[in-house]
């Protein structure tokens, strides 16, 4: 009995390395190619994708950089476990791979863990420079606000002086940045941040460590619940 081609479809992106890219991911994510198995070689995908070789083998280069594959030359391709190789790249990628909600919402509960921590490191290290500079921000009031709160999260990282609380701060912004209006649409919603930039303000002018740790903790779990209000499906299936 011959093997099902699990990659049967056609392709549809202008750019074919990127839709094949798409399409082994998902299958690998899914769990629908297990770690370990080996992938089809570099002639049958292009034969299964109808295109050349080249373009193989340009998408076989972003899954390999991705880890979601291992080229083992003169041997094969074979599936590596993300879940033990995958890194925050994997994580952007999944945004547009397995349909959003469900990874901005694993992304919000990581968020809601780690950030309260950094904003703790922020009011104990903080410098006098740094918080001239979340005043500048918190205070002006011609910001927009999606672009204010990603300004005050990215220099109460930057008052932690710890390069990774500021690169990983930098992943949760780029993420929110494309998916804040599910947040800042709603009028309240931007009252509620408003009244946090000033209240984060304040625990770390007075380096309150706890009162800093607690009050975004707090915001954070607000705007989380928030997000889901606005991703019926992906709750449903976070739920289900």
């Amino acid at each position: 009995m011959a093997k099902k081609n699990v990659f049967a479809r056609p392709l549809l992106r202008a750019r074919l390395h990127e839709e094949i890219v798409f399409i082994i991911q998902k299958k690998i994510m899914s769990g629908t190619i297990a770690p370990g198995e080996k992938l089809p070689t570099e002639r049958e995908l292009a034969e299964t994708f109808d295109v050349n070789r080249a373009t193989v083998r340009e998408a076989l280069r972003k899954l390999e950089n991705l880890d979601l594959v291992e080229i083992r030359h003169g041997d094969g391709l074979y599936v590596k476990n993300y879940l033990e190789s995958g890194n925050f790249d994997l994580i952007k990628s999944a945004l547009n791979t397995n349909g959003s909600g469900e990874t901005v919402i694993n992304i919000l509960e990581a968020r809601r863990y780690i950030v309260p921590q950094i904003a703790y490191i922020a009011a104990d290290k903080r410098t006098p420079e740094d918080l001239d500079e979340l005043k500048a921000v918190v205070f002006d009031s011609n910001l927009d606000m999606l672009e204010k709160d990603i300004r005050v999260h990215q220099l109460i990282a930057r008052s932690t002086h710890n390069l990774l609380c500021t690169i990983g701060l930098n992943f949760f912004n780029q993420i929110f940045r494309d998916y804040g209006h599910l947040y800042f649409d709603d009028r309240r919603n931007a009252e509620r941040s408003n009244i946090f930039h000033h209240d984060i303000y304040e625990a770390i002018k007075n380096q309150k460590p706890e009162d800093a740790r607690r009050i975004m903790r707090e915001v954070l779990i607000y705007a989380e619940e928030a997000v889901k209000r606005g991703l019926p499906n992906a709750q449903q299936e976070h739920n289900g």
